[in-house]
C-alpha cells in the first residue's frame, strides 16, 4: 500500500513539475504561448484516468500553486488557472453524460463562460475600459472562430486521451 501512494505521489509530482515548465515556457518564450498551455492542461486527464477525479482536483491545485510560486508574471497563469489546467476536469464530468450533442453544448456554453470573463478581465486590465484596443472585426466573428479552435481543442484532447490509454500507459507501465 505505501508503495501505491509513493508511485501516486511521484507521477503527481513530476507531471505537476512537467505542467508548471509548459506554463513557464508559455509566459517567457515570444512564440507558441498558447501550445504551451494547451500541452499544460492534458497532464490533468493522465492523473485522473489513473487515481480518479479527487486526485485531479489535487493535481490542479498543486500545480497552480507552483505556477503562482514559480512565474514571476501571475497575470500569465491567469489562464490555466481559470482555463487549461480546470479543462480536463470539466471534460470527464461532461462526457460522462454520454450524450455527444448535449456534451458539446455544455463544453461551448462552458468554454463561451471562460471567454466572457477573458474579455471582461480584458477589458478591465489592458484596455482599463478606455477603448485603447480597436478591434477590426466584429466580437461574435471572433467568438465564432475561438469556438471552432476550441472545438479542435477538445478533439485533440480526446486523441490525446486514447492515446495515453493505448500506446502510453503500457509503455510507462502506471
Amino acid at each position: 500500500m505505501a508503495y501505491n501512494n509513493t508511485k501516486k505521489v511521484a507521477l503527481n509530482g513530476i507531471l505537476a513539475a512537467i505542467a508548471v515548465m509548459c506554463l513557464l515556457l508559455a509566459t517567457i518564450m515570444p512564440t507558441s504561448k498558447l501550445s504551451f498551455y494547451v500541452l499544460s492542461s492534458f497532464f490533468v486527464s493522465i492523473i485522473i484516468m489513473e487515481y480518479g477525479t479527487g486526485s485531479g482536483w489535487v493535481f490542479y491545485i498543486l500545480t497552480n500553486l507552483l505556477a503562482f510560486i514559480i512565474i514571476p508574471n501571475k497575470i500569465r497563469i491567469i489562464p490555466y488557472s481559470v482555463f487549461f489546467g480546470v479543462y480536463g476536469i470539466i471534460k470527464y464530468y461532461i462526457e460522462k453524460i454520454d450524450k455527444i450533442v448535449l456534451e458539446y453544448i455544455l463544453k461551448i456554453v462552458y468554454f463561451n463562460v471562460c471567454m466572457t470573463g477573458g474579455i471582461v478581465l480584458f477589458k478591465e486590465i489592458v484596455a482599463d475600459g478606455t477603448g485603447i484596443v480597436n478591434i477590426k472585426f466584429p466580437l461574435w466573428a471572433g467568438l465564432v472562430l475561438l469556438e471552432a479552435i476550441f472545438v479542435l481543442y477538445d478533439y485533440v484532447y480526446t486523441l490525446f486521451i486514447q492515446y495515453y490509454k493505448e500506446k502510453l500507459r503500457r509503455f510507462l507501465k502506471i
